[in-house]
């Protein structure tokens, strides 16, 4: 160290730059213009999210899909009302309130069965999805019988085809026939 160098200075930087000059300046009205940008994208924001949550809420169970439109009701629906305001050291600022109703959702109307007893009568298209079906075959020793009809008369002339089983077996349903088995397992969509 030699005695000729003059003591170190302190660096001058710009009010507000940052560590390498770099930055926004500051002054007496940035605060409050970065305050109420936080306010404004801030309270859409929160608005959006408690939007969001209330929609969530609403979600689908299992049983959901058992419900038709006439059990729908239109009732109240519900509100979410978001308030906010200032910090209080901040300049005064506005109050935003903004009031959003949410609509309700559509439920869905349950569709044909692709999985069903092996005990009844079905109509191919309304209680059960047309294409081939599959049984682990009867529940006892007398045998799994199902039948195609064209209608439900029972009529012997109404019959498509029909088979009796003592093991497992597959049919192929068409819309709009009719389907009839006795003492089989539980009959399954096959793909």
């Amino acid at each position: 160290m030699t005695l000729n160098q003059p003591p170190p200075q302190p660096e001058h930087r710009p009010q507000g730059a940052g560590p390498f000059g770099l930055g926004t300046p500051t002054g007496p009205a940035q605060p409050a213009r970065r305050r109420r940008r936080w306010l404004k994208y801030g309270a859409v924001a929160l608005v959006s999210l408690l939007i969001g949550a209330a929609i969530g809420a609403g979600g689908d169970s299992a049983d959901s899909g058992k419900a038709t439109a006439a059990d729908t009701k239109a009732g109240p629906r519900p509100t979410v009302t978001v308030t906010e305001t200032a910090e209080a050291d901040a300049e005064p600022a506005p109050t935003v309130t903004e009031t959003v109703t949410a609509k309700p959702r559509k439920t869905k109307k349950p569709g044909p069965a692709t999985s069903f007893s092996g005990e009844g009568e079905f109509v191919v298209g309304e209680d059960i999805k047309p294409g081939t079906y599959r049984t682990a075959g009867p529940e006892d020793e007398l045998g799994c019988y199902w039948e195609r009809a064209r209608n439900a008369s029972g009529e012997f002339e109404a019959i498509i085809a029909n088979n009796n089983l003592n093991r497992p077996g597959r049919v192929t349903l068409n819309e709009g026939e009719y389907f009839k088995t006795n003492r089989c397992q539980e009959w399954k969509k096959a793909g």
